[in-house]
């Protein structure tokens, strides 16, 4: 009797029979959202004067909003034992020390969760984000831990109050299912038990999915910490959004960026090479900063191979591709005798294309680096005065691209939402059913609202339609067949709505004023050798269009071009003023002979330059083959004078991505003054 009264399990009315252990767990998983909750409240105001721009109410309801995305995946993270203890399909479980188990299971978990969370609300000001893996790393070579932590304890000694009480009341509103033993000795109840808890448990299984991974729609991946820069505007306010758990969680064996030893700091790496663009007086065009729009396309799988102008040498001369359309822009165009992607993802082309920044090792935007300060194309514009905008026809979670613009720079993302919303078009009609808008009805889209701008401009477009599951429009069915791949038809469809993209672009008042970039975010299918080798995966189009011909001059350049050279190379043309970052090289103010292209394959890095391409394990050379051997069937290593100048850069080159990866260096130092003779 006395034990009973001391452990009264919480009542559920009509529910306390086989039904009571779900009614159990949803109340309990709710008082973890709550547990949440009030952690993110202190966070913010233990930090409050670091958030004084953020406690708009609607910002804030904002901002919280986004924090019930990440709880729930650390929730279910945390707490996946717990739910399956609790949903166990037999009766036999439903005893007093089972249930005491769970209980303290629940409690001990979700404290150490809350423990987590407050002891980060204290370190933030010294990080400016939440803590990830990469902490015990950071201080694995400390002796006064120790110390530190009764220090910080005793100065945050309100939060220790906090926590003593928050846990209280968490074992004290516990709800425990109420124990029918004699119910339970009915063998059909058992039967009605069991099949009541296997269905909760199947149903558990892909809402617990969808949770971790921020949703159950199509396309959408799982959410890592960079998704929160989709509910901020600014980059601190993501740890007001994330949890620590959840960035402890997902940055798990995400390590990534471990900086060798070749050099022992920048200056020393930076006499081989440096990702630090200064800018030049000798190589600036007249100013064209404020005078000249940007408009960046990067198509869904739009590989080299496709295009009949890039490869007029394919199949003995007798090729003729996929893009009747690009290729008339081609010819109006500066490309490159050789092109290179510089990742095999669409999120792996984001941060090449508009940042700069290859994909070494793991795609950047899902490791801790993906918090760093860094910046796009966009960021840079904007502070020049342009209006800038980021459109992608799928939904506006999708491959988390939204968070990605924010973080980058943009001012306006458009995506699937905003067509369907636009009357002038014809809205979820024009859904493929799988990733987004068509390419036709979206571009014709982008190509309106980039009219409706504030001049100047700089947008940027990612296509949807070239894409798995290889399907075109329904009245496209008879027009563009099955070819040798299933992606051909897509390609051709592609390439028709690129056409008309440009044919409507060159009919508005701002077309002769506009740059043009095109490229791929990465390649796909392929039935040609040279495009199954190890580097000819990686071949994508640049294509460079200046409609007025006064920036650019049509034509096919020797260099060897990659995404990453998107960025300063566009910057030249503008007479960008101001230093920036970016992996790449300016194209039209390098010689030929000095332009690379580097990306990483399975555990390889592969380096383009001097004809050659050099294939690098981060410990030795495995391959060197020339660039002219496209199917690569000759392994030169050993032979090629060259090499040890080649491995002597791409050392440098990947040391100083680590290293500015992992120190948070991924800006660039302030310009000289003037006349300082720097």
């Amino acid at each position: 009797m006395m034990r009973r009264n001391q452990h009264r399990p919480v009542r559920f009315g009509i529910f306390d029979t086989v039904f009571a252990p779900v009614a159990a767990l949803l109340w309990n998983l709710l008082l973890a959202y709550v547990v949440y909750f009030i952690a993110r409240v202190a966070y913010l105001l233990v930090n409050i004067g670091l958030f004084q721009d953020s406690l708009q109410p609607a910002h804030l309801l904002r901002l919280f909003h986004g924090g019930l995305v990440f709880d729930t995946p650390a929730i279910i993270y945390t707490n996946a034992l717990y739910i399956v203890l609790m949903l166990f399909p037999l009766h036999l479980k439903e005893t007093y020390a089972y249930h005491r188990f769970c209980k303290w299971l629940f409690v001990v978990v979700n404290s150490l969760a809350l423990m987590i969370n407050l002891g980060d609300s204290a370190y933030f000001p010294y990080t400016l984000r939440r803590t990830t893996t990469s902490v015990f790393r950071e201080f694995s070579n400390e002796s006064n831990l120790g110390g530190i932590f009764l220090t910080e304890t005793l100065r945050h000694w309100y939060l220790v109050v906090l926590f003593v009480v928050v846990v209280w009341a968490l074992w004290k509103l516990y709800a425990t299912p109420r124990i029918l033993k004699r119910y339970f000795k009915q063998r059909e109840q058992q039967w009605v038990y069991t099949g009541v808890m296997l269905v909760a448990l199947l149903i558990s299984v892909p809402l617990c999915i969808g949770g971790c991974r921020g949703g159950l729609g199509h396309g959408i991946r799982p959410i890592t910490i960079n998704n929160a820069n989709q509910y901020v505007d600014r980059p601190t306010e993501c740890a007001v959004v994330l949890n620590t758990p959840f960035a402890l969680i997902r940055t798990i064996g995400k390590s990534v960026f471990a900086v060798p030893s070749w050099y022992a700091d920048l200056d020393e790496a930076a006499k081989v090479y440096s990702p630090v663009h200064q800018p030049k007086a000798t190589i600036m065009p007249a100013d064209s900063i404020g005078k000249r729009n940007v408009v960046i396309l990067i198509v869904e799988s739009f590989g080299r191979e496709y295009i009949g102008a890039l490869n007029k040498d394919l199949d003995g001369g007798r090729y003729q591709g996929y893009t009747p359309n690009i290729d008339t822009i081609v010819s109006r165009s500066l490309v490159f005798e050789h092109s290179f992607c510089n990742g095999r993802k669409s999120i792996d082309g984001m941060p090449s294309v508009l940042c700069g920044i290859p994909m070494f090792v793991e795609p950047f935007v899902l490791t801790p680096a993906s918090m760093n300060t860094y910046t796009s194309i966009a960021g840079l514009l904007a502070g020049e005065g342009y209006q800038t905008a980021f459109f992608h026809g799928a939904n506006r979670g999708s491959m988390g691209f939204m968070a990605f613009a924010n973080k980058t720079g943009f001012q306006q993302y458009y995506g699937r939402e905003d067509y369907a919303a636009d009357s002038r078009f014809g809205g979820d009609a024009d859904f493929d059913g799988h990733w987004g808008i068509w390419d036709e009805p979206f571009l014709q889209y982008y190509c309106a609202k980039m009219s409706s701008l504030r001049q100047p401009f700089m947008t940027a477009v990612f296509t949807a339609s070239s894409h798995h599951p290889f399907q075109i429009p329904e009245q496209y069915r008879d027009v563009y067949k099955e070819e040798q791949l299933p992606i051909h038809k897509c390609i051709r469809y592609t390439d028709m709505a690129l056409g008309r993209f440009f044919r409507e672009a060159s009919r508005q008042p701002w077309y002769h004023n506009t740059l043009f970039v095109l490229t791929s975010d990465h390649t796909n299918q392929s039935n040609h050798a040279e495009y199954m080798s190890d580097i000819g995966l990686f071949s994508s189009p640049i294509v460079i269009f200046d409609p007025s011909g006064e920036l650019v001059q049509p034509g096919v350049s020797p260099s060897v071009a990659q995404q990453t050279d998107i960025l300063p190379t566009v910057l030249g043309l503008l007479g960008y003023p101001k230093p920036y970052l970016s992996f790449g090289i300016d194209l039209l103010h390098t010689p030929a002979e000095q332009t690379f292209a580097v990306n990483y394959l399975n555990g390889v890095y592969q380096y383009v330059k001097y004809g050659y391409v050099l294939q690098f394990d981060g410990q030795q050379t495995k391959a060197v083959y020339s660039l002219a051997d496209r199917q690569m069937k000759r392994n030169l290593v050993g032979r090629v004078k060259e090499q040890p100048l080649m491995e002597r850069e791409l050392k440098a080159i990947i040391w100083q991505y680590m290293y500015r990866m992992e120190k948070d260096k991924l800006y660039p130092p302030p310009a000289p003054p003037k006349g300082s003779g720097a």
